[in-house]
């Protein structure tokens, strides 16, 4: 893993209409070896795709309060002689697509009129490189910059792939079906550190998992709150943790809801607007869940709630349980 001192772009003027996105970086294996050692350690750096930026600084950040050494989010000697521990955690591997990837039912379109969502029987993926995308905590683009050449795939399909793959799936035989065949879906090892409280900080943009002697044991990026919804300063517990949820979508209690919506029960999926867990909080309507969305994360704002990764929500949720403290501080 190499330190990265920077970029530099050089722009042309041209008339705003005609710009174009500019292109994604390559994908670094070198920064992709830090994120997948982080992702695999619980200091979420957001999605896995080779490249710097805020959520692998504060994942960085995050290691290093955990492991007693100066909090820079820059992966210095120390930094690195930790992650260093960890190398044969490769960044990639080698896999065949497999069946179960392929495997729907997919949605796509995913209707925009909520009532129409209702009458679905799950808000899934919209295709196989999507569920792969998540399967592996990455996104289309950067399975796509991986294997140059791969225009679709199909079972069997030999692919280069970040990897998530975790170190057990000995998931307890009294937990619900459907929830470990989630959790084995999103690559979620279920050895998870028990939770003595959480904090959600939001000068940092980071939801804090503190075990016994308030030692920092995990960290995830997440996106909190918004002008319209500021999250919910003060000191609140987890109610309970609702795996697979539906939604229901109450009108009256979002800002931006189009005149003449009505409430409308929203099936469980990924794609859903809580993804794959509700964490319920004692702070009423207020939550901690996933998103369909993973890309975002950090990058955007909620209507309140707590929002990651459905992989870094899914973690969160073996993480705590009934009357767990969660502190929200700015």
């Amino acid at each position: 893993m190499r330190k990265v001192l920077g970029m530099m772009l050089g722009l042309v003027a041209t008339p705003a209409f005609a710009q174009s996105p500019p292109p994604r970086p390559p994908v670094d294996l070198n920064i992709l070896h830090a994120q997948v050692i982080l992702d695999h350690l619980g200091f979420g750096p957001g999605i896995l795709d080779g490249r710097p930026g805020q959520s692998l600084t504060a994942a960085v950040r995050g290691l290093q309060e955990a492991r007693g050494l100066k909090v820079t989010g820059v992966i210095d000697p120390a930094t690195l002689s930790v992650l260093h521990q960890y190398r044969a955690l490769r960044p990639v591997r080698n896999l065949a697509v497999g069946p179960q990837t392929m495997q729907g039912p997919f949605v796509d379109p995913i209707p925009k009129d909520l009532s129409a969502q209702g009458k679905l029987k799950s808000i899934g993926y919209r295709n196989p490189m999507e569920k792969l995308a998540e399967i592996f905590h990455t996104t289309p683009e950067v399975i796509g910059a991986l294997n140059p050449g791969v225009a679709t795939i199909t079972t069997g399909t030999m692919l280069r792939l970040p990897n998530a793959v975790p170190g057990s799936r000995a998931y307890p035989a009294d937990w619900k079906a459907d929830w470990r065949q989630t959790l084995s879906m999103l690559n979620i090892d279920p050895r998870q550190p028990q939770a003595d409280h959480l904090l959600v900080d939001k000068s940092e943009g980071v939801l804090k998992v503190y075990g016994a002697g308030n030692r920092l044991v995990a960290q995830f990026s997440a996106t909190m709150g918004s002008e319209h919804d500021p999250l919910p300063i003060g000191r609140w517990k987890i109610n309970g943790v609702d795996t697979n949820p539906k939604f229901h979508y109450n009108p009256d209690l979002f800002w931006d809801a189009k005149k003449g919506d009505d409430p409308a029960m929203l099936p469980p999926g990924p794609n859903g607007p809580v993804g794959v867990v509700w964490i319920d909080l004692s702070k009423e309507h207020y939550g901690i869940h996933g998103t369909p969305e993973p890309q975002t994360i950090g990058r955007s704002e909620s209507h309140g709630c707590i929002r990651l990764t459905n992989w870094d929500a899914a973690r969160v949720a073996l993480m705590v349980k009934p009357g767990t403290p969660a502190i929200f501080r700015d």
